[in-house]
């Protein structure tokens, strides 16, 4: 092979533990209703700059553009609730492929989602309900390479769509209770 001749080098993404994956599964088999919590607590710094800390990790910072009176030192929102759903997406088709025997060398979301505010956060602006406000329409583009069909990477990612926790949430009414302590 001479100096410039192209080798392709296939690298796959870290696996995850799928006995670990398998054990979880079971566990929720044997017991379909079994919930968990995730805790959050958010912090106003002034502005709409907001830390929200989880467990031991860094802080979320989240902040709003200039144009929305923000310091636009972080995400906004809406952009952190977007990358949830990324986030959540990714897990599940990483477990779907892991549960398959399917190995990934590139997984990748798009997510763009059109939001509504023109409520100005029930601070003057126009008269709105709420299911006018908020996102309206959220799209996912996924760009996934493995080992497997076209064919097969498409079920993983309807699967994982159809399971994802955060996804589900998104498209379905869910009880919230906003109170003061």
């Amino acid at each position: 092979m001479s100096i410039h001749e192209k080798k392709t080098i296939k690298m796959y993404l870290r696996p995850i533990d799928r006995d670990g994956l398998l054990a979880f599964a079971e566990r929720g088999r044997e017991n379909p209703d079994r919930r968990g919590t995730n805790l959050v607590h958010t912090v106003c710094e002034g502005q709409y700059r907001t830390l929200s800390y989880v467990a031991d990790h860094d802080p979320v910072v989240v902040d709003e553009p200039l144009h929305l009176f923000g310091q636009d030192t972080a995400p906004a929102p809406g952009e952190i609730a977007l990358s949830g759903l990324g986030g959540c997406l990714a897990v599940g088709i990483t477990a779907v492929a892991t549960f398959k025997h399917i190995r990934l060398s590139r997984l990748e979301l798009h997510i763009e989602g059109d939001v509504g505010n023109s409520a100005a956060w029930g601070a003057g602006g126009a008269p709105r309900q709420p299911s006018q406000m908020g996102f309206q329409a959220i799209r996912v583009k996924v760009e996934i390479e493995g080992d497997a069909t076209r064919e097969e990477l498409d079920e993983i990612v309807r699967q994982a769509n159809y399971f994802s926790p955060v996804a589900n949430s998104m498209r379905n009414p869910i009880p919230l209770d906003v109170s003061l302590s």
